[in-house]
């Protein structure tokens, strides 16, 4: 919100319609001094007055301008800028259980899922950091928070599926702990799952409820084919099919002040990540503008000596 940090310099604004009253009382005493003393004297006055006196004037002019410009400048006006100073915190949250490696996804699920993430790193501002997570039974960081993009990026890069459950509620909360780990930072969370909660031992909820209270912003993606994939077959042979939990994935996000996201392709979920940097939430950073009015107020000065004492100056 615009505003100023010193806003006790802002009186002397009422000195400028002090000195403008004093100028045309002064103006009209010497009128009534000429007319006194002086027919000739008077003459001149009232000419000056027809032809001479919008230059006299249009230098107080700029003279109270710059004035203004200055104490402007001193009460240190301040503008909202687009994005915080300190940048956001964004953490990835990836499901690399075993379904990862279903190939209803070009190449597979996991190898899409890391090339799509890659784009939003690359497009996240230099002030950002990031950080990734992953989780399958259980969570583990597979890159700590870093300015570092590309560092980041290798990291991703290396990340493989493990056969395991699905612990998202454990993915979450360890997601939380490393985005409060810079801290009066924006933070923001996006999490990728294909499966279910079964696994680990936070749920979801209690994930979900950390991150409300801590004002994180938690967005979802859902990796699910528009048919069923069969993942493998039980003892007795029949198929397992791969499950997603959307009802969970929608909560965490509509909790958060997030967004869900339904992927039934590698290129739709392309899409979601290319997008995403778009849909953070960032604060506006207040800026301070002073030295835009303290130049002006130069500007103004040098103009008007310039005006007064230039070689077509005025001669009082």
């Amino acid at each position: 919100m615009a505003g100023f940090y010193h806003p006790e310099w802002l009186v002397l604004l009422f000195v400028l319609p002090v000195i403008y009253a004093w100028y045309l009382r002064e103006t009209k005493r010497k009128k009534q001094e000429a007319m006194v003393f002086s027919h000739i004297g008077f003459m001149k006055t009232a000419l000056a007055g027809r032809t001479g006196s919008v230059r006299p004037r249009l230098l107080l002019f700029i003279t109270l301008a710059s004035i203004g410009c200055i104490i402007l400048g001193l009460a240190d006006p301040h503008i909202p800028l687009e994005q915080t100073k300190e940048g956001v915190n964004v953490i990835l949250v990836m499901d690399i259980s075993g379904s990862m490696l279903a190939t209803d996804y070009q190449p597979n699920r996991i190898e899409s899922a890391k090339m799509s993430a890659e784009i939003l790193l690359n497009q996240l501002d230099s002030k950002d950091f990031a950080g990734i997570v992953t989780f399958e039974s259980g969570a583990t960081s597979a890159a700590y928070l870093s300015p570092d993009k590309t560092r980041v990026i290798n990291r991703l890069r290396a990340i493989a599926p493990k056969e395991g459950s699905t612990a998202i509620g454990d993915g979450l909360a360890l997601a939380i702990d490393m985005a409060e780990s810079i801290p009066n930072r924006k933070k923001v969370i996006i999490l990728l799952s294909d499966g279910v909660n079964n696994a680990g031992v936070i749920p979801p909820a209690q994930a979900m409820q950390f991150a409300k209270e801590k004002g994180i912003q938690v967005f979802t993606i859902g990796l699910g084919s528009e048919q069923p994939v069969i993942l493998g077959y039980d003892w007795f042979g029949n198929p397992q099919y791969a499950t997603l939990d959307e009802k969970t994935l929608q909560a965490i996000a509509s909790q958060t002040g997030g967004d869900y996201f339904r992927s039934v392709d590698d290129r739709t979920l392309t899409g979601i990540y290319a997008n995403l940097n778009k849909e953070i939430e960032r604060e506006t950073e207040e800026t301070s503008i002073k030295d835009w009015f303290i130049i002006l107020g130069i500007i103004l000065i040098s103009s008007e000596i310039l005006l007064r004492y230039g070689r077509r100056r005025i001669i009082q």
